[in-house]
């Protein structure tokens, strides 16, 4: 499964346990490492510690870098070196799984987790609700809140990319 995860919020915990759950090892890639804007606001080390912090003790999971190349059939021949052989390939991104259907059996995230477990977020509703303000911390796990915090990664964020995220959500103005 690859995705950005930036941050780890309450959706992914749902789909990175039941992934570990059900894989006999699961490799988990952190989309887009190598970007640090907007859509990707946390650097890899920040997001493969944010993912420490929520798969705790599993030891069927492997964390990798997967950068983005801004070209899809580079990065699939990457991400096919990269990951090898496969059960399945976890994406909720449709380009992803369109690059990557000749090669792997594709699964969505919302595929793996029970019905009772699922949770309506994303990560651009997070990153949006952070731009405000604090309506971000019930949309993630405690702690990765407590992480974003403590390391002043929050107000980073809305000083380097809020204007921007909240800009995004703004309807065109009309002349």
């Amino acid at each position: 499964m690859i995705a950005r995860w930036k941050p780890v919020h309450l959706g992914h915990l749902a789909a990175l346990h039941a992934l570990s759950a059900r894989a006999g090892h699961a490799l988990v890639g952190i989309g887009s490492s190598n970007r640090l804007n907007a859509r990707n606001p946390f650097t890899a080390i920040e997001t493969r510690e944010m993912l420490d912090l929520v798969l705790g003790d599993r030891t069927n999971v492997t964390v990798l870098e997967v950068p983005d190349l801004e070209d899809g059939p580079r990065w699939r021949v990457m991400v096919v070196k990269l990951f090898g052989p496969l059960d399945a390939f976890v994406t909720a991104n449709p380009d992803v799984a369109g690059l990557l259907a000749g090669d792997y059996r594709i699964l969505r995230p919302v595929d793996l987790v029970p019905v009772d477990e699922r949770v309506p977020v994303d990560g651009t509703g997070v990153r949006r609700e952070m731009a405000r303000g604090d309506g971000w911390r019930s949309l993630v796990p405690e702690a990765v809140a407590s992480y974003i915090s403590e390391r002043g990664l929050d107000q980073r964020f809305r000083t380097d990319f809020g204007l921007e995220t909240l800009a995004l959500e703004a309807p065109p103005m009309v002349r």
